[in-house]
């Protein structure tokens, strides 16, 4: 993925804010709404476009748009570099390829430890019972 391509891609949108900011909020556009083209994009292979298709399928809009939005500060500047970083790093997060798990057995003294436990709960539930009287 280049970040660099990914960005130039973006269409940016200013939104009216809710939020502290008292009248400042009511006439100023400072939230930052950003919608990335999954499909249309030249940063993405396809191998990597059909990943975050099924990882992200939640957050892929029908027409295949991803949308995120920021109006966490006042500053529309402050907005729009958060909800770019964000974005980042979703794609970053959901590109990476888990590594496949290595199936252990557990070793000899793992064994032993957790069946003397066994023995010990045993012996000391055995014991609160009320002796048998034949």
């Amino acid at each position: 993925m280049n970040t660099e391509i990914v960005i130039s891609e973006l269409n940016f949108k200013a939104i009216r804010s809710s939020g502290p900011g008292g009248q400042h909020v009511n006439k100023t556009a400072s939230k930052v709404a950003i919608s990335f083209n999954l499909d249309a994009s030249q940063a993405l292979s396809e191998t990597e476009k059909e990943r975050l298709r099924n990882k992200l399928a939640s957050k892929i809009s029908s027409e295949g748009f991803i949308t995120l939005q920021c109006g966490e500060t006042r500053s529309q500047h402050r907005n729009k570099g958060i909800v770019i970083e964000r974005l980042v790093a979703l794609l970053q997060q959901n590109l990476k390829v888990a590594k496949p798990r290595k199936k252990t057995k557990p070793s000899k003294g793992a064994i032993e430890r957790r069946l003397k436990s066994k023995k010990e709960n045993a012996f000391k539930k055995s014991n609160r019972k009320p002796p048998k009287i034949e």
